[in-house]
């Protein structure tokens, strides 16, 4: 698509700024004029002086042309202050579309005076497209004005002639040295892609003496501005969001290799929001004008969807973003958190077509991709490219070699870019435990520095995703040691939580679960956050204490260290409530745990409380956790139930309106009331036959748990 069809179509949400700059339609000629001039020398005064990188020749060629414009504007209007008649139609309409250039003008003159030096370069053509696009307007409106018309001065009609002469031949112009250093760029990308590392001479010339990079807060600057352009990819520029990761990875290598690793960069990483980068200049553009309907917009990225895909959880997500997601080792839908039954994408053909339609009639183009149909796992393969893996290798190496032999400042920013390393793909996971680092991001956990000691267990924690590492890190002598006091006694609140999100993550394998339980102050800690931690604190404790609740061997040390008073506690807490009725409901399955929890005096109160108030998987947990009390713990638990006031009418509510396992559990409890002396005089009206319409009973169990099925949870790892 051309690049015109771009800037004039192009037009999505509505910017607040975009009020006032229209505002010009409303005004007299006079005012317009006065507007405009303004306008024009603000626009001029700030960006004559900018010191473009690239894009010099079409930046200075734009504002030149602006100051011609500024100068008729200015003679328009002193001309105007003497009763000069009024302007002609055509010339107003002219001058209106001219407010509209301006602000494209400086659109275009502030992406480039503030965008990144490698993705300028890596968009040469793009942007060198824009500007010659802008010229293009320029040149249709100075052919429609009417110079003869207007009253001008022999000599300001002779700039303006000249002008539209200029205008009318420019064709578009791309630096040839510009071009000569993105192909090198290129060609560096080139190398690792056959399995070479580019030489540091060749490095060095191009990073520091070419495009003026000269120290690692500059280069992580860079890197950080291609990553947001990754994030906000929407699959309609070039290079790929595949290439650009290879581009990352060089410049990652190049950071390490050329500036080693300066200590005054070491600090936490900050939870502030950060301020919004400047974007794909086509979006910066189209963000001005039309709203996007939310139904068709990415519950991720939330962009238009390009390509809708339906998942196994019924959820549609556009193609690039949820096969990112997978990617990154989540097997959870983004937005209700249930477990992926599998990954297979299935093509949404019907919101497709609705998207389609929408675009015609916004006149926002839309170009559906070839390989729309194809399925998830080759999609997902050809992401990461060889050339991105193999410079992530080849940093990895030199990040462990300082993580190993580096001074307490180096280690620690060693340990921070293995953690954003491991953020996503498995082969990155993979390849960084088998280059040792593992052992080493073990000792940092003990360090003194908090710097280093939170990198290093998010790190652990984001190695952790990947299945094969569990085993190194539960295999590495102290390493679970030396997690859980990081958890306990952790010198940062990100350093706790994330320790608590470890052990959630390691204790997915079931006979790791034991040994968790067991390490010395483990289940303590975990239960000390879910009281007193912070919102997202108390979530990662209750996670890791509902898997390990699903090991019935540490029921008895979760009983001893107040783990179940903390849950029943945390029943009350909307965040957590969820988790922690599940990890109840597992609990009381055995006596002990049901003579425990029985004995909490709150427990009944917050279970029905859920039960009135919670999410539908909440209600399921909580009617499961009150029938698994009266099976197990004996008549008393049962009376405390029974008498529990509402709970009648909620499981009618559940019969027939709660999930499939909730309307099941809700019946078997109202059966067990119903053996219960006089307990028709509460559950008589239930229906209890209703819901147990088409569940048959396995033969030799008994009756009673007829409906027991394993508790599903849909609880993933985020990675940090």
């Amino acid at each position: 698509m051309a690049t015109a069809a771009i800037f004039s179509s192009l037009r999505r949400r509505r910017s607040p700024s975009l009020e006032a700059f229209l505002a010009p339609v409303d005004l007299t000629q006079v005012a317009l004029l006065q507007t405009l001039a303004a306008v024009s020398s603000e626009l001029i005064s700030f960006f004559s002086d900018k010191p473009f990188f690239f894009q010099r020749r079409n930046s200075r060629s734009l504002i030149r042309k602006m100051e011609i414009f500024l100068v008729m504007l200015e003679y328009l209007r002193e001309s105007g202050s003497r009763s000069m008649p009024s302007l002609p139609s055509t010339a107003v309409l002219c001058f209106k579309e001219l407010y509209l250039l301006l602000y494209r003008s400086k659109i275009l003159l502030d992406y480039c005076a503030q965008s990144s030096k490698l993705w300028l370069l890596l968009q040469n053509h793009s942007i060198s497209g824009h500007f010659h696009d802008l010229n293009q307007e320029i040149s249709t409106l100075l052919d429609v004005f009417p110079i003869n018309d207007v009253g001008l001065s022999d000599d300001v009609r002779e700039q303006v002639e000249l002008l539209q002469k200029h205008a009318r031949k420019a064709k578009l112009y791309v630096d040839k040295s510009d071009e000569n250093l993105r192909l090198r760029f290129f060609s560096f990308l080139n190398e690792f892609d056959n399995g070479r590392i580019p030489n540091h001479v060749d490095l060095r010339l191009f990073f520091v003496e070419r495009l003026g990079i000269r120290d690692a807060k500059s280069c992580r600057s860079e890197i950080e501005f291609l990553e947001e352009q990754i994030v906000n990819h929407e699959g309609d520029i070039e290079p790929t969001a595949c290439v650009l990761n290879g581009f990352v990875a060089i410049t990652r290598y190049s950071r390490f290799l050329l500036f080693g690793f300066e200590e005054d960069e070491v600090q936490l990483p900050s939870r502030k929001q950060k301020k919004p980068r400047k974007g794909l200049i086509t979006r910066e553009i189209a963000d001005t004008f039309i709203t996007i309907p939310k139904d068709i917009c990415c519950p991720i990225s939330l962009d238009l969807m390009r390509d809708p895909v339906i998942i196994s959880t019924g959820q549609t997500y556009d193609r690039s973003s949820i096969v990112r997601w997978l990617e990154e080792g989540h097997c959870t839908c983004p937005k209700t958190g249930q477990m992926l039954i599998h990954t297979r994408l299935v093509p949404n053909r019907a919101l497709r077509n609705l998207i389609m339609q929408w675009c015609t009639a916004h006149s926002v183009p839309y170009d559906p991709p070839e390989a729309a149909d194809a399925p998830a796992e080759s999609f997902a393969e050809a992401l990461p490219i060889k050339a991105a893996t193999e410079a992530n290798r080849a940093t990895t190496t030199l990040l462990v070699q300082h993580l190993a032999n580096g001074s307490q400042g180096a280690q620690a920013i060693a340990a921070r870019e293995i953690r954003l390393l491991a953020k996503t793909g498995k082969k990155n996971r993979a390849f960084i435990a088998e280059a040792g680092a593992i052992p080493h991001l073990c000792k940092l956990l003990s360090s003194s520095n908090p710097v280093a000691q939170e990198n290093s267990v998010t790190a652990m924690l984001n190695l952790s995703i990947y299945d094969k590492n569990k085993s190194l890190i539960m295999d590495e002598d102290g390493c679970l040691r030396s997690i859980v006091e990081v958890l306990r006694l952790g010198l940062t609140t990100e350093a706790r939580e994330n320790a608590a999100a470890t052990l959630f993550s390691l204790s997915a394998v079931h006979d790791y679960k034991k040994r968790i339980a067991d390490q010395g102050g483990a289940i303590e800690a975990l239960a000390g956050l879910l009281r007193v931690g912070t919102p997202r604190g108390k979530k990662d404790a209750v996670t890791a204490l509902f898997n390990l609740s699903t090991h019935s061997d540490n029921y008895a040390r979760m009983i001893e260290v107040g783990a179940v008073t903390a849950l029943v506690g945390a029943l009350g807490n909307e965040g957590v409530a969820e988790e922690a009725a599940g990890a109840l409901a597992l609990i009381v399955r055995q006596p002990i745990g049901a003579e425990a929890v029985g004995k909490e005096e709150m427990v009944v109160a917050g279970l029905i409380t859920m039960m009135r108030c919670g999410t539908a998987r909440g209600k399921e947990n909580a009617v499961a956790a009150l029938l698994e009390l009266c099976r197990s713990g004996g008549a008393a638990a049962t009376e405390r139930v029974l008498k529990a006031p509402a709970l009648a009418g909620l499981l009618q509510t559940l019969l027939f309106t709660g999930t499939k396992r909730a309307r099941r559990k809700a019946a078997s409890l109202a059966r067990v009331f119903q053996r219960c002396e006089n307990a028709s005089l509460h559950f008589g009206g239930l229906g209890v036959g209703y819901a147990f319409a088409g569940n048959s009973t396995p033969p030799n169990r008994d009756p009673r748990f007829a409906d027991d099925v394993s508790m599903p949870m849909s609880i993933s790892v985020q990675v940090l």
